[in-house]
């Protein structure tokens, strides 16, 4: 971890500011999954609790209205009948590929060591 906020000195008030910002607008069992979901292509409502098992809708309707209040996702009349909308990430949830990334690489990291720690 060299090289990195996590060892050095100073401005930690700044630091701890940063990553609780973060956590709150990604933290949770659901918002990640929702931007997975919706990375590829615009969904409906019902797509992407489909795509999310043992998801509420009360739960997705939260996680959506947050996520569009943060600019990460946007919601988008159709034209279609019946009358709906269509969830879809935004140009700024880009910004947020890299993180994604990361947590996906260490969580794969992690599952090996934990899964063949007796091996």
């Amino acid at each position: 971890m060299n090289n990195t906020i996590l060892n050095k000195p100073g401005h930690l008030q700044d630091h701890l500011l940063s990553v609780r910002d973060t956590l709150d607008i990604l933290g949770g069992k659901w918002k990640i999954p929702i931007l997975l979901s919706l990375s590829c292509q615009k969904k409906r409502f019902n797509e992407i609790q489909k795509d999310l098992i043992n998801i509420t809708p009360k739960i997705l309707s939260k996680e959506l209205k947050e996520l569009e209040m943060n600019q990460i996702i946007t919601k988008i009349d159709c034209e279609t009948s019946p009358y709906g909308v269509e969830y879809a990430v935004t140009i700024y949830c880009k910004s947020l590929e890299k993180i994604i990334e990361g947590l996906k690489e260490w969580g794969d990291h992690h599952r090996a060591i934990i899964f063949n720690k007796g091996n």
